[in-house]
């Protein structure tokens, strides 16, 4: 138990540094240069990872509030809550960058190809409509969770170290479950299907180059290495989010949270947020290219 929590702070220290630095990354470059409209989905999520990190146990956030004194009964509600809503953004985005990269890479004589200039136009309204479904849908589950008490009963459940989840009325449980798998079933079909589709297409373009070239000579294109990794991306988020929903939808239905299966889940929870800056971060070359011009300059200096 206590080397599971052991690799817990690990995971969560490498997700957060790795976070930190593609978000000063992306920063940097929406800043000072002409970013791809693909970094704005990036930058947003990357900070979803951070927040995730901070609130998805009794890590960073969970210390501040001790450490001010503030009633556990309203850090627990904050918590949950700010959890709640940064899960609902995580698949959100996700969705919505597999989406993005799919029209960005579609033939200009597909269908999809009319939606490029539009997407970009109206990001700005597509960020704040899923941010007000995140904070609006999350809210449901915040009166049913309070602060740890010593005394016990039937129809509370320990989520983490200090909180309580209260059971719901069966219509609101069947209710808050039915609309939240069908969210989930939604969005994960979504980005299957835009994942097949640029699968599809980067088969397609393959074949087409090697008629054009030999197979020595072929080099992966820009589009060709952002849409191999979201790809990869967008697959180990779906059977990391898959595997995470079957533990919670098992842990609420017997009404039971072993120790063991909490830390387990909450590994399969970080589990995204950490190995998707490490990819992201070895397959951006902008990234390579910067890294090394900012060694080089500090090694003129020195030496």
């Amino acid at each position: 138990m206590f080397s599971l929590k052991n690799v817990l702070y690990f995971q969560a220290g490498l997700g957060v540094l790795a976070n930190m630095c593609l978000l000063c990354f992306y920063i940097f470059i929406i800043v000072g240069h002409r970013p791809k409209p693909t970094d704005l989905i990036s930058c947003q999520l990357t900070f979803i990872h951070i927040m995730v990190f901070l609130t998805g146990g009794d890590l960073l956030l969970t210390d501040i509030f001790e450490s001010l004194n503030i009633e556990n009964d309203f850090k627990c509600k904050a918590t949950f809550y700010i959890s709640r809503v940064m899960r609902c953004l995580s698949i959100c985005t996700t969705c919505l960058l597999s989406v993005f990269q799919a029209v960005t890479i579609s033939p200009s004589t597909s269908y999809l190809a009319k939606f490029k200039q539009k997407l970009r136009k109206y990001m700005v309204y597509v960020f704040s409509c899923i941010w007000s479904f995140s904070f609006s849908y999350s809210s449901s589950r915040i009166f049913y969770v309070r602060g740890f008490t010593n005394v016990s009963e039937s129809n509370q459940m320990q989520i983490t170290k200090s909180c309580l989840l209260f059971r719901m009325n069966s219509i609101i449980r069947v209710f808050i479950f039915t609309v939240t798998t069908s969210r989930d079933v939604f969005l994960v079909g979504v980005m299957l299907i835009t994942s097949t589709y640029m699968v599809i297409i980067l088969c397609r373009h393959q074949r087409q180059c090697k008629h054009l070239h030999s197979i020595k000579h072929l080099r992966a294109s820009p589009e060709k290495r952002a849409t191999q990794t979201i790809l990869l991306l967008v697959i180990f988020f779906v059977v990391m989010y898959w595997v995470d929903f079957v533990i919670s939808t098992i842990s609420v239905l017997l009404w039971r949270y072993d120790p063991v299966i909490l830390m387990v889940q909450k590994f399969l929870m970080y589990a995204y947020p950490t190995i998707s800056p490490l990819v992201q971060i070895s397959s951006d070359n902008r990234i390579i290219i910067m890294v090394k011009n900012m060694y080089s300059k500090h090694h003129q200096r020195f030496f």
